[in-house]
């Protein structure tokens, strides 16, 4: 398909771009034919702005919050929008190809270093490398010394002499590129970091490859942009190949959803197929990884860590560390889980190894770096911290190990020539008592991209993040594209966003389409199967409790509704009757939404204060808060469409009138009727959803008691009836229309209570709940291996069955108060049996542990 030329409008646009024709500028630099793709790319993204009739950064973003994307900057307490811009950096295949070969040497030279610090040490030995640079890098791990070596027998001892090698240290590795003067004014890319501890960026290049395909149609396929689908495909087959069984079990190692890049985590995570695991899932059993989950503990063969070595093991490393897994390191050392990457294969993270890297380079590969890192002076050589004093204002000084050191506010290093006096002099002291602690780079001066703000073209210096993972063959694969980050500021070249910066897509273009686009996935065809995978317990645990939130929500919207509705509405049940408003105003305080005090005050003050309750545990606020922060433990389970519903905040109600306070009421309620149509259409019908569903049913019946209590408890003792009471729980529990379908009285106390206790299809009835929760428990895996009923399914049997054998006539306070305690006692059960359930399968069931 050819190529549609640029409009007349954009090509003067992009002609009247405010850079100079020589500027260190990637489209100014970009060939002929790569700059023809950036001219289609902004005709193509003119004419959606003239389709869609708002801005392109617009539609960009409103695609970004379809997609559920977000992340949280260091201090943030709330997640924030990710920031795209629409127009992407263009590279054409040309320029990659030498980026490409640039980034597999140097993964294969960090990993040939990394190999001898922890193996045979011949470069500190020889001198190339000083022994204290080794030891002063904050990720160094002393306890991998030769840990290696020893894994490899361990590994040949159990296979019986099997070729399988022991798994490289390093599988993924990252590093910060900037395009800089060179090359003959052509530009010349170079390192500025290496990233290996974390592959930060990697989930969000994907995000954003999503969030721009979606937005610009095929815009990217005008322009024959790669695919990213084959890398992914290939990392993932590349963790799968150094493991020894057939079908291994991945997980993705997260700190926890406080950390900065959890979206990104979980986003990875559901994409390739991976569990989402915390510390707290992980134990280790006779030198193997077991993920705790509700069909007791199942192995994990590999772990994609997102956490440093020092938090991996608190035995091995850092006692300190909370989200670590105790027994982790030895598991690893004697092969009973492969880690990516291997524990300390981030010790080449400190700024100060770049001074030696070049060099290494030449003594191990015999060859000079294609792409050079930026020059960097250790200060802990005598002869480079002369060098460093004798340069000391053309240099940026910076922290050796990437520690706060003193004399530099941060970690990102000062320029010298603008340092006061007295800071100067400080630093010189500083520098002079721990020369060690410090190293000097040249100053980088990063290419600029065009990006459009405010809907014009304007310059932006750029950061790109490549990324490089091994394959299925064990051989280095590179993303073809990357996560750019654009700079708010022409010298700041951190690779992480700051405020004001954005991230933009990473575009590999070739001189045309293939022909046969490659497959999505280099693996064979699998199997067919069925199921979700595995379900850890805290999963399950948090699926529960969403749910029971979600429900608590609803039941105290409900209340407020009715309480609102008596006010202004001439046909509301509670109208015109003061004692129902007080019954319902107790019910509220019974639930936790508002204070005694707060239930004496005017009606609809103590609905506004429920409506707005953060504090109080029943309140609207709190319960919201509650279960979107459940919510975030699940975002590789859910869908963007259901996690926008629950991300949404509340609504503003600035007024006191009852009639704005019950359009929130609706609102929300309508809302959660939404979240709860999503699930019982979207999750598959295994445990996930059993959980959930679960929740739902034992906090629904939970309210069933509570209100049928609160409001007709005197009907139950069968001392009267109250109409108007028996109205308003039938007004509650949806079930209004039923009951006068079937009646053509009013509400009597017979008709109602068999209807919302004992009716076993009506979806709001106690009996209801109780015998899905039966269904649901008599489904959930076991531990037993002789098949007999555990504490759960008997508990729900014993509160299923006074509720199959009473009658209406029979059923009284005294039965509806049992059958409260027992809900509550059965919810304590489950989070017995299948939140803890690895130490209790060892010590109550005899259960064994599970491959």
């Amino acid at each position: 398909m050819a190529t549609a030329p640029p409009t007349v409008a954009v090509r003067a646009r992009l002609k009247d771009y405010p850079v100079a024709d020589d500027a260190l500028d990637l489209y100014r630099l970009a060939p002929a034919a790569v700059a023809a793709r950036w001219q289609t790319m902004a005709a193509g993204l003119s004419a959606l702005r003239d389709e869609a009739g708002i801005p392109v950064a617009e539609v960009v973003a409103r695609q970004i919050q379809e997609l559920g994307l977000s992340f949280r900057m260091t201090g943030d307490t709330e997640e924030r929008p990710w920031p795209l811009s629409p127009m992407p950096l263009v590279i054409g295949a040309a320029q990659w190809r030498e980026i490409e070969r640039g980034l597999i040497q140097r993964a294969e030279l960090i990993e040939a270093v990394t190999d001898d610090i922890y193996g045979a040490g011949r470069l500190v030995s020889a001198g190339h490398l000083p022994a204290a640079l080794v030891a002063g890098s904050r990720f160094f791990a002393r306890n991998m010394i030769r840990a290696r070596e020893a894994r490899g027998k361990d590994v040949r001892s159990k296979t019986s002499g099997n070729s399988r090698d022991t798994a490289p240290l390093l599988s993924v590795y990252a590093a910060d590129l900037v395009c800089g003067p060179g090359r003959q004014t052509g530009g010349q890319w170079q390192i500025v970091s290496d990233r290996l501890r974390l592959a930060n960026g990697i989930g969000y290049a994907l995000e954003n490859r999503l969030a721009l395909s979606r937005s610009t149609g095929g815009l990217l396929s005008d322009i024959h942009v790669r695919r990213l689908a084959q890398f992914f495909a290939q990392l993932r087959s590349g963790m799968a190949r150094a493991c020894s069984r057939e079908n291994p079990r991945i997980a993705l190692l997260t700190p926890g959803r406080l950390n900065q890049s959890y979206p990104e985590q979980a986003h990875l995570a559901r994409y390739l197929g991976f569990p989402l695991v915390e510390g707290r899932d992980l134990t280790v059993s006779d030198d193997r990884l077991y993920v705790r989950t509700i069909a007791g503990p199942k192995r994990i063969d590999a772990l994609w860590r997102w956490i440093d070595t020092n938090a991996l093991d608190p035995l091995a490393f850092d006692s300190r560390t909370e989200i670590g897994v105790p027994d982790g390191f030895e598991a690893w050392l004697r092969s009973g889980v492969e880690l990516v990457n291997a524990p300390g294969a981030e010790v080449l993270e400190a700024p100060a190894f770049a001074a030696y890297l070049p060099h290494l380079c030449e003594v191990l590969r015999k060859e000079a770096p294609i792409l050079p890192n930026t020059r960097t002076w250790w200060c802990g050589d005598p002869a480079q911290a002369e060098e460093v004093r004798d340069r000391f204002d053309d240099l940026v000084i910076t922290s050796a190990f990437g520690r706060k050191v003193d004399g530099l506010p941060s970690t990102h290093g000062l320029a010298g020539g603008t340092l006061s006096r007295v800071s100067r002099e400080n630093l010189h002291a500083a520098m002079l008592l721990r020369p060690f602690d410090y190293c000097a780079q040249d100053p980088v001066q990063p290419a600029t991209t065009p990006t459009l703000i405010d809907e014009r073209f304007g310059p932006r210096a750029f950061t790109l993040r490549a990324f490089v993972a091994r394959g299925a063959d064990g051989q280095w694969t590179v993303m073809p594209g990357g996560f750019a980050r654009l700079s708010s500021s022409a010298h700041n070249h951190s690779g992480w966003l700051g405020e004001g910066d954005m991230s933009a897509d990473v575009c590999i273009v070739d001189d045309a389409a293939p022909s046969n686009p490659p497959s999505p996935s280099a693996l064979e065809t699998p199997k067919v199967r069925r199921g979700g995978g595995i379900l850890a317990s805290q999963a399950a645990d948090n699926l529960f409790w969403f749910a029971r939130y979600l429900e608590r929500a609803e039941i105290t919207l409900r209340v407020i509704r009715a309480v609102l509705g008596s006010m202004i509405e001439v046909d509301a049940v509670a109208a015109n009757h003061p004692e129902t408003v007080v019954a319902l105003l107790a019910l509220l305080v019974e639930r936790g939404a508002i204070s005694e005090e707060t239930a004496k005050l005017p009606v609809a003050q103590a609905a506004r204060a429920a409506l707005s309750e953060s504090v109080l545990p029943g309140g609207v606020g709190t319960q919201f808060a509650r279960f979107r922060a459940a919510g975030l433990t699940l975002r590789d389970r859910i869908t963007p469409d259901f996690w926008r519903l629950v991300n949404r905040p509340l609504p503003a109600f600035e007024s006191h009138r009852p009639g704005a306070l019950l359009r929130v009421a609706r609102e929300l309620i309508e809302r959660l009727s939404a979240l709860s149509g999503l699930l019982a259409e979207n999750f598959n019908r295994g445990p996930s959803w059993r959980f959930i569903d679960l929740g739902r049913r034992i906090e629904r019946g939970l309210g069933i008691c509570d209100t049928v209590a609160t409001l007709a408890g005197e009907t139950l003792g069968g001392t009267g009836e109250s109409p108007e009471a028996l109205g308003l729980l039938l007004d509650l529990s949806d079930s209004q229309i039923t009951y006068r379908a079937r009646y053509l009285t009013g509400p009597r106390r017979d008709p109602v209570c068999d209807l919302l206790l004992l009716d076993p299809d009506n979806p709001r009835s106690l009996v209801f709940q109780v015998n899905a929760i039966c269904d649901h428990v008599a489904q959930l895996p076991t531990l037993r291996e002789d098949m007999m009923p555990e504490a759960p399914l008997l508990e729900a049997r014993a509160l299923q069955a006074p509720l199959q054998s009473v009658t209406v006539e029979a059923f009284d306070g005294a039965l509806l108060h049992d059958i409260e305690a027992r809900l509550l006692a059965l919810s304590d059960t489950i989070a017995a049996r299948y939140f803890l359930q690895y130490e209790r399968s060892r010590t109550t069931t005899g259960g064994s542990l599970l491959a």
